[in-house]
């Protein structure tokens, strides 16, 4: 669809909203198109939200609104809306820099794919697509060479990911109505230009504590790989290693090819493959830089699969005081892809309780899922 198939869809929306009760004008169309080209328009909940504010939906009418909408919204492979058979494209001329298509891709046999809706999009089963679902410990060298320009673009998506927070902008944005009035004071009330706003590119703080003890050795390369492309693009990440001890990684790093990076790493961290005693690391992080690192706007990420050889008292009491501290505690667990994987590790279960997100982290798509909460 090109731009203009948008506001025509848009406008057999808003259409749909006026027979079904709700009052929509075409100043709120207007700005429900601005925004839209604010918004990343193949994520269904950004869509909705950016619609459902420049509409000026009553929450009386939410509840309608969003029914209707879920009528108009076709995911993919869906073959039935009231308007196309195709969902909100994007506008290439507008998108943010480094946004990547997010299709999910399923295996299709062929005597189904027969039967799709003739012109409905079908995604093929692309190299990339493969490597991007392909299980870390099934992952070989050269696999990591072909994931690094997957995980450039990742990690980009999370740089120039857009806040919900509006701020003034001198390009294009939402019209700023209370800010257009007070600029038209000094031109004795005629308005010579709009003042415009849009959304804020966020600057995430991380801090990422990566396991690399052998129990975790088919998994590390690439999900240090993963916190290396992101360390490129957010100045504020900092980067560390445990096992049986804590290493500080940031200063490690230089730039360059993530291959020979990691070499690097895996020849210089004390321990690497070998133990782990995951209390003992993090009380480490929380005594010599939780101070310095981490407050109320940092988020701290632990890849680990939490099987911990150490005093699980001194994980609990690491955890509780991260968790009270951070932003948000996430946990990423490569052991999570198994569909059968409980967390009955002594670690993992001591650390859980104060785990904001549980997730897994066994292949580059689970990681790209990653994005909005490390943004959030």
């Amino acid at each position: 669809m090109n731009q203009h198939d948008i506001v025509v869809h848009l406008a057999r929306f808003a259409g749909a909203l006026r027979q079904g009760g709700i009052d929509v004008s075409l100043s709120d169309e207007l700005d429900g198109a601005a925004a839209l080209l604010l918004v990343d328009l193949l994520d269904r909940d950004e869509v909705q939200r950016a619609l459902r504010t420049t509409f000026k939906i009553q929450r009386r009418d939410w509840e309608a609104f969003d029914e209707l909408f879920d009528r108009f919204w076709v995911r993919e492979g869906a073959s039935h809306s009231l308007v196309t058979q195709q969902p909100w494209p994007r506008l290439e001329r507008h998108a943010p820099i480094g946004r990547v298509d997010r299709t999910e891709v399923t295996d299709v046999p062929a005597e189904q794919s027969s039967t799709e809706t003739p012109g409905a999009d079908v995604p093929g089963y692309s190299p990339e697509a493969r490597l991007r679902r392909k299980p870390f410990d099934r992952c070989c060298e050269t696999d990591l060479a072909a994931m690094e320009r997957l995980l450039a673009r990742l990690a980009l998506r999370l740089a120039t990911r857009r806040s919900r927070r509006l701020v003034p902008v001198r390009t294009r944005g939402i019209a700023d109505l209370r800010r257009s009035f007070r600029r038209a004071i000094a031109t004795r009330g005629e308005f010579v230009e709009l003042a415009r706003r849009a959304r804020a590119v966020e600057q995430p703080r991380l801090v990422l504590l990566c396991d690399t003890s052998g129990s975790m050795d088919a998994h590390t390369r690439f999900l240090l790989a993963f916190v290396l492309s992101l360390k490129r693009v957010a100045r504020r990440a900092e980067i560390f290693a445990f096992n049986t001890s804590l290493t500080r990684l940031t200063p490690w790093l230089t730039p360059g090819r993530i291959g020979p990076v990691l070499d690097r790493l895996a020849a210089g961290v004390p321990d690497w493959a070998g133990g782990t005693k995951i209390g003992e690391s993090l009380a480490d992080f929380v005594s010599r830089y939780q101070s310095e690192l981490v407050d109320g706007k940092t988020v701290v990420v632990i890849l680990s699969d939490g099987l911990d050889r150490g005093d699980t008292q001194l994980l609990v009491r690491a955890m509780r005081a991260l968790h009270a501290r951070a932003r948000k505690l996430i946990w990423l667990n490569p052991l999570l892809g198994d569909p059968g994987y409980r967390p009955a590790a002594r670690g993992m279960e001591a650390a859980l309780p104060f785990v904001d997100h549980f997730a897994p982290a066994h292949n580059l798509e689970s990681l790209e899922r990653l994005l909005p909460l490390l943004a959030a």
